[in-house]
């Protein structure tokens, strides 16, 4: 982490990029900090990555080293698919969270936001060989429509990258066996939300199961009719939403516009 001095070398990031790329900065640093207050974080070693208006397939990624909490608009880091930093920061990437994201942001260009997490309820569902099953409605959101991807050790490889990007294919929620969740979404609202229910399913799954009776399942008809019903609504997530946690943040703490 850079101190104030080498911070104070660098322009202000406003005044370098477009109005829809700051906004896009804007939401992003919002996801960090709702990311945080949830408690959703693992200190600095999850991510979430936006991509930057334009046709130069570069995407915003957190500084390696800031606590969520701690993420704002200007602190950002701007990237190329290969990794590389394209324009001047005074932090540096994680390596692993640059491999897990761009294996998304490479075949899937209406994917304006990837969330990747590392919660317990989310870890707890991916150390189950059946996945997320379809016992509650919030599960059921997702019935028919959840990715699931191998481990393959640390996310460090070119390998995983490609496989993980197959994997997903073109749905917008997928389960990293043993490691995590992850959601992808055309705007930081829609996979912040998209999330939000993910990880809400998987936390009602695990408190289903520590209860040690017998689940009930759904008719198949009906199981299909939720995923159909669901498809329809999970269009429109983060449309609504996300305007009022917004207006929160602003209310505790509007830092993360900065």
């Amino acid at each position: 982490m850079p101190d104030d001095i080498s911070i104070k070398e660098f322009p202000p990031v406003r005044e370098m990029v477009s109005d829809e790329e700051w906004q896009t900065r804007v939401d992003l640093a919002a996801c960090y900090r709702l990311v945080a207050r949830n408690g959703w974080d693992d200190l600095i070693y999850t991510h979430i990555s936006a991509a930057v208006p334009g046709p130069d397939e570069h995407f915003l990624i957190n500084p390696f080293g800031l606590h969520f909490h701690e993420i704002t608009a200007s602190s950002l880091v701007k990237v190329d698919l290969k990794g590389n930093i394209v324009m001047k920061s005074p932090y540096h990437i994680n390596p692993a969270g640059f491999i897990v994201h761009s294996a998304v942001h490479r075949v899937r260009p209406d994917a304006g936001c990837v969330i990747h997490t590392h919660t317990v309820a989310g870890c707890g569902v991916a150390a189950q060989k059946h996945g997320l099953l379809p016992i509650t409605q919030t599960g059921l959101l997702f019935h028919g429509n959840v990715a699931y991807h191998d481990y393959e050790g640390l996310a460090l490889s070119e390998e995983e990258c490609v496989q993980l990007g197959k994997d997903l294919g073109e749905k917008n929620a997928m389960i990293l066996y043993n490691h995590g969740l992850l959601t992808a979404g055309a705007t930081v609202g829609q996979a912040y939300v998209l999330m939000y229910f993910l990880e809400k399913a998987c936390a009602m799954q695990i408190a289903a199961l520590a209860g040690g009776g017998e689940l009930i399942t759904p008719r198949a008809e009906v199981q299909e009719r939720v995923s159909q019903q669901a498809a329809a609504t999970f269009g429109f997530a983060g449309s609504m939403e996300w305007a009022g946690l917004l207006r929160l943040l602003d209310k505790e703490d509007p830092s993360f516009r900065t």
